[in-house]
């Protein structure tokens, strides 16, 4: 049964082939077997599981119907699960027990999935390769000396290992996407405001947008759409329509225009996976679409006006971690003060403190402008390029990241080195559009995955064009071995 997709799945429970509990004792006994090895769990929800699978059953015996009623699936640890551990990867929540179901939670919790348990990432949704975990590294299913990507690591990593069909992740500047390139998967960042951020832990409030993770288009589908659409608690979601998703998976792409920018081809791309794109490229001009060279002539400043932007917001939205109301508080203060330094020091791990210190400069008196403000116009050029490219072509299309996993540690010691695996898909972020990684082929054994870039609320088209490449390739039916 670990094998199934989120489809299969469905197509499974409605045929009464197995129940939703077998399926999840099923899982369940899989992640208590392998998950040691790949450390994608921080927490596993056994009775909730249990409990919601029963009641999936039940609303099926009396004759409810849903593609996600009945199926197991994990969120990433910043989404808040009321009763339940949400740690955010560090220390400062390790012992938060959130009072509330975050919306996404509480929406595919009505739509009937069974929540297996809390997948790991890196601190506060920080870094790239899942290293900056309180709870240690997630490892990569294809290679465990290899990270799985981050910050959606944990659920990247559980879902390659087929430990369950799919999962939530969050996309700040391509969290979603490059772990779904470095473990075989199809990953979709959604338009900014699509999904509702309520109960979302925030690193920077107008970059993350959560989205799915899952082996297939299909799934992802599946997932976003019991997790898009408007929620008047969070003040930029958007009241836009919800389209059925999968409905629109068999439509023909011919004639669709495909754009690759020519900057994405640079000297920081490995060869190989050029090829790959280029192979992709050639498998979608076989069905029909018509691909031109585009140019982005602003997205060679997008790492920094990111690394900007981003740490200027976090150093906002975590300074309410302070050891007052909630999270970790150090022992004996001396005074308010100190409280506040220690609690922060001993907190916050590293890459997190590192972030707040760049993001609290860039925002002090006399560096505001200089700094935030000069990103934040690089953003609206950025912008400017990707709506001038639209008027011009439907789709855009490239590598979503510049080279394969790399070992963990590897880049342990220059963090610069991991902020440029990012450099194809922060803009997606900065732009507000969506975006979707698919697996593409292999560069040494290790998975690598073309990125598409679509106008706001097209995550139909994107959803479309890969459903119908993976069609007519078998990537993303490769199985890590051993899993």
């Amino acid at each position: 049964m670990h094998q199934m997709t989120l489809a299969e799945i469905a197509r499974g429970l409605a045929d009464k082939k197995f129940s939703s509990e077998e399926l999840t004792r099923t899982l369940l006994a899989r992640i208590a077997q392998l998950d040691p090895q790949l450390n994608s769990f921080i927490s596993l929800t056994e009775d909730l599981a249990l409990s919601q699978a029963k009641a999936a059953d039940a609303r099926r015996a009396n004759g409810e119907s849903g593609a996600l009623l009945g199926a197991p699936i994990a969120h990433k640890d910043l989404f808040c699960t009321q009763g339940i551990r949400t740690s955010c990867g560090s220390k400062m929540l390790d012992n938060f027990k959130a009072p509330y179901d975050a919306t996404v939670v509480a929406k595919l919790a009505a739509a009937g999935t069974v929540t297996l348990g809390k997948t790991n990432m890196d601190e506060f949704a920080m870094g790239s390769g899942n290293e900056s975990s309180y709870y240690g590294v997630a490892r990569n299913p294809w290679n465990l000396e290899h990270v799985p990507g981050g910050s959606s690591g944990g659920s990247a990593a559980a879902v390659a290992a087929r430990l369950l069909p799919a999962a939530t992740g969050t996309d700040t500047g391509g969290s979603i996407r490059q772990p779904a390139a470095l473990t075989n998967l199809t990953g979709l960042k959604p338009t900014y405001g699509r999904v509702s951020r309520w109960g979302m832990i925030a690193y920077a409030s107008s970059l993350d947008q959560g989205g799915p993770l899952a082996r297939t288009a299909e799934d992802c589908a599946l997932l976003l759409q019991g997790m898009a659409g408007f929620d008047p608690q969070d003040s930029t979601s958007i009241d836009e329509p919800v389209p059925d998703y999968a409905a629109g998976l068999g439509a023909s792409i011919r004639g669709l225009r495909i754009g690759v920018p020519k900057e994405y081809f640079g000297a920081g791309l490995d060869p190989r996976i050029a090829e790959l794109i280029q192979a992709s490229i050639k498998e979608l001009e076989k069905l029909g679409a018509i691909v031109k060279e585009i140019s982005l002539p602003n997205m060679q400043h997008a790492i920094p006006a990111y690394y900007v932007i981003a740490p200027a917001e976090a150093s906002s939205n975590l300074s309410r971690f302070d050891g007052v109301r909630f999270g970790y508080r150090c022992e004996n203060p001396k005074d308010l003060t100190d409280l506040y330094k220690r609690s922060r020091g001993e907190g916050f791990g590293a890459e997190v403190q590192r972030r707040i210190l760049v993001g609290a400069y860039a925002l002090s008196a006399g560096y505001y402008d200089a700094y935030y403000l000069q990103a934040q116009k690089i953003r609206r050029l950025i912008k400017n390029d990707f709506m001038a490219a639209f008027n011009e072509v439907d789709l855009i299309l490239g590598p979503t990241t510049p080279n394969p996993a790399w070992k963990i540690g590897a880049k342990s010691s220059d963090p610069v080195a991991a902020y440029l695996e990012d450099v194809y898909t922060i803009t997606a972020n900065l732009a507000g559009l969506p975006g979707l990684s698919m697996p593409a082929g292999f560069v040494d054994g290790l998975p690598v995955g073309v990125q598409l870039l679509a106008p706001y609320f097209q995550e139909g088209r994107l959803l479309n064009v890969a459903h119908q490449y993976q069609l007519n390739t078998d990537w993303h039916t490769r199985t890590p071995e051993g899993f």
